[in-house]
């Protein structure tokens, strides 16, 4: 790029890109093979051995899957990413990276069911355990901090509520403990909000979601921000202590502040094997140039909706960040100002079937487990993505069995509100 501090659309198009040295071609190309030739038997000990850079077999990396991780990187300006085939296999890997059997991390109550399940339930089969915070008050994650304590984890904008975190708060928690911030920031998207310029030390994205924007390909990644000490209190062997796979080599002193993504890569995808897929990597690349312009069609989209809504008879409450008498309106302002997403939630008036017959009647909007589409999306979660958890814990996350999520998609605004009004004139 030709300009020296690029501005966040220029970098949504050509961060990490260039022509293609072989073919001149202007788009990255799916480079989809298996594996890479070596220059010579030194060079390929040098890959293996992790004093060069360089690529060996696409589970570990591949050159398109590393365009996709250096635009990320550059978007939320961390030093490295990590780039996989799913959100939640960016959560098992940061995981996988820092904790030891026995160790133990604070999360958020108000996260994705599927981040509740995987943190309550499979990371129990390698001895981590998860205590639940509630981010509304910073102090209860001092809490529930103690020797074994290796990460905070909170999602930047709260699914399905929509709702944000005063997230610099619940940073100097983490600073005061000297354990690191993950940042689940899928909702917001880096157009939003940065966390890494908030006291988050590594930022989580399922890449299915917004960035890639069009429901067609699955991926995650994880960012590191590149500003954790993870020698400084020895409780990080992974990246503090040598390594025998590697002749003894220490992976923080050695790689500095992008030791944790690498970490990730040679410890975690190469051995666990989540990868993604090259043409995932591609789709998911293009839908993050169009990035810019979608969230903000998102947000004014959103808005509109949930003003509208606000006033229909058949809703009992409205909870979008974007709404000036929104309890999370100020921290919104502080930490978005260009806009509180796209997705939110209400309570429909009567309750649990009231709520699964208003999203059979919709017809315009898709009824589907996921978020972040062009299209705009409707989910039941209490029917749905959050039926595992107790009817006390579906509450507590914000999926109470009135609540219907909406994920707002960039169709005219008209259609949109047309839709929910023939839906909720049904019932």
């Amino acid at each position: 790029m030709p300009t020296i501090n690029p501005g966040f659309s220029t970098l949504a198009v050509h961060a990490g890109a260039q022509p293609d040295p072989a073919t001149g071609a202007r788009a990255t190309p799916i480079y989809q093979t298996t594996s890479f030739v070596f220059n010579d038997a030194d060079h390929a000990a040098a890959l293996f051995g992790l004093q060069e850079f360089g690529n060996i077999y696409t589970r570990i990396m591949n050159p398109t899957q590393a365009v996709l991780e250096e635009r990320v990187a550059a978007l939320e300006g961390g030093t490295a990413a990590l780039a996989v085939a799913s959100g939640h296999a960016a959560q098992m890997l940061a995981f996988h990276t820092i904790m030891q059997p026995g160790d133990n991390f604070v999360a958020a109550r108000r996260l994705y069911g599927g981040s509740i399940n995987q943190f309550g339930h499979a990371f129990k089969n390698f001895d981590w355990h998860v205590r639940w915070a509630d981010t509304a008050e910073p102090a209860s994650f001092e809490a529930q901090i103690d020797e074994r304590t290796r990460a905070i984890f909170i999602e930047s904008l709260a699914n399905p509520g929509g709702t944000f975190v005063d997230m610099a708060a619940i940073a100097d928690v983490a600073r005061r403990h000297a354990i690191p911030l993950i940042v689940d920031n899928t909702m917001a998207s880096p157009y939003l909000l940065r966390p890494l310029e908030h006291g988050a030390d590594i930022v989580i994205h399922s890449l299915t979601k917004f960035l890639g924007g069009h429901g067609n390909s699955m991926g995650g990644i994880l960012v590191d921000g590149g500003t954790f000490d993870w020698s400084k209190s020895g409780n990080y062997p992974t990246l503090s202590l040598p390594r025998p796979e590697y002749g003894g080599l220490v992976l923080h002193e050695t790689f500095g502040n992008i030791a944790f993504a690498i970490a990730a890569r040679v410890l975690g995808l190469r051995d666990l094997g989540p990868a993604i897929s090259p043409f995932n990597a591609f789709m998911i690349l293009t839908g993050i140039e169009t990035l810019p312009l979608r969230m903000q069609r998102h947000c004014d989209n959103a808005l509109a909706v949930a003003q509208w809504l606000k006033n229909h008879p058949q809703v009992d409450w409205v909870r979008y960040a974007g709404l000036e008498d929104d309890p999370n309106h100020a921290l919104q302002q502080r930490y978005s100002p260009k806009g509180a997403g796209a997705v939110f939630t209400f309570g429909i008036k009567g309750g649990y079937e009231a709520g699964k017959s208003f999203v059979e009647g919709l017809q315009l909007f898709s009824h589907l487990a996921n978020i972040g589409d062009t299209r705009s999306l409707v989910i039941h979660p209490a029917s749905t993505t959050h039926r595992q958890l107790t009817e006390e814990q579906q509450s507590a996350a914000g999926a109470g069995p009135d609540v219907v999520r909406l994920s707002i998609g960039i169709e005219d605004p008209a259609d949109i509100i047309a839709d929910l009004d023939q839906a909720l004139a049904r019932g």
